[in-house]
């Protein structure tokens, strides 16, 4: 074999900077925290910063199986304002029946994933059956679901009863071994996810269904089984994120989950997962959530940049993350 031959057979080996970035942004994050105050890796300081963006997290979980085959979900800050407000008039409603206690707590809780999926079903079977883009379908239902809360608040907030709320507490501001449960329930989900994504016949499926759904249905993979499957994962997993979400504040108004489909997708798109579909990750979404919830940190510990412009931030990030996408391929 000439040495021609030979240096062309041989793989080039170099760094995928399209998997390690969201790595060395993360590390690049922790360096300038620490630079410029000095309570940035303080305990309290981490333990909150995870336990916020656990809400999130979640969320952005199901939003990267969702991109994944290929769709989008705008609705989800909206349905979880939804979902928190129809558990806040639940649980009150349970008192004088069940009392103020566990049980009360954990029925709540049940309506609220039921509820979740419900809401993912419509999402799910409007796109599937309907055959309505799912972009046009979630943006309606961010409409709905943002109105809807609006209207049982009328106008206002939903407030949890006070002793109830006393009881219910522990959900977020307790844990175990100092570990907050927002944070511990996050890294559950996050482990499952990508085990779902990466071990099992309906990670494979959604990423099948994401590259080309023409040939997925060719190789016999039911596609609208699997969206439908889908949009109720991620409408499982707001009911999750609003369960954690609502002993926190003990009130659900307009103003809840505000902008939380923009951060859940910026974060999916950081993590790496191909915004047009056909490939995900769940780990990359992880670390994609953490550096939103630095930047927003950083920003609350400093004077650099307003607080205020995190939204614009977001979305310079989501668009610089698809420019470099669209790079990576141009190059490939």
């Amino acid at each position: 074999m000439s040495a021609e031959a030979s240096s062309v057979a041989k793989p080039r080996k170099g760094v995928d900077f399209h998997v390690l970035g969201p790595l060395v942004a993360l590390v690049a994050l922790v360096i300038l925290g620490m630079s410029l105050n000095d309570q940035f890796l303080s305990s309290g300081n981490v333990t909150n910063v995870l336990a916020r963006s656990a809400f999130i997290g979640i969320i952005a979980v199901g939003a990267t199986f969702v991109i994944t085959i290929g769709g989008l979900d705008l609705s989800v800050g909206s349905m979880a304002a939804f979902l928190a407000g129809v558990t806040i008039i639940i649980l009150n409603a349970l008192v004088p029946v069940l009392g103020i206690g566990w049980n009360t707590i954990i029925v709540g809780m049940a309506a609220c994933l039921l509820l979740g999926l419900a809401a993912g079903f419509l999402n799910g079977i409007l796109i599937t059956v309907g055959r309505i883009e799912a972009f046009i379908v979630t943006l309606g239902t961010l409409g709905i679901f943002r109105s809807l809360v609006v209207w049982l608040a009328d106008g206002g907030t939903l407030s949890l009863n006070f002793e109830l709320r006393e009881v219910y507490r522990p959900v977020y501001y307790g844990g175990v071994a100092g570990i907050a449960w927002p944070i511990i329930v996050f890294a559950l989900v996050a482990i499952a996810g990508e085990i779902v994504m990466r071990k099992t016949a309906y990670g494979r499926h959604a990423a099948a269904v994401g590259s080309n759904a023409q040939v997925a249905r060719y190789s016999a993979i039911h596609v609208d089984r699997v969206r439908l499957a889908t949009y109720m994962l991620q409408g499982m997993l707001v009911g999750i994120a609003t369960i954690m979400y609502v002993p926190r504040l003990g009130s659900a108004s307009s103003t809840t989950g505000i902008l939380w489909e923009l951060e859940a997708i910026a974060a999916v798109i950081i993590g790496g997962t191909v915004l047009k579909g056909g490939f995900g990750r769940v780990w990359g979404t992880v670390v994609g959530v953490v550096i939103l919830s630095l930047i927003d940190n950083i920003l609350n510990l400093t004077d650099l940049v307003s607080p205020y412009l995190n939204g614009a931030i977001q979305g310079v990030i989501i668009i610089l993350a698809v420019v470099l996408q669209r790079g990576r391929k141009g190059a490939a």
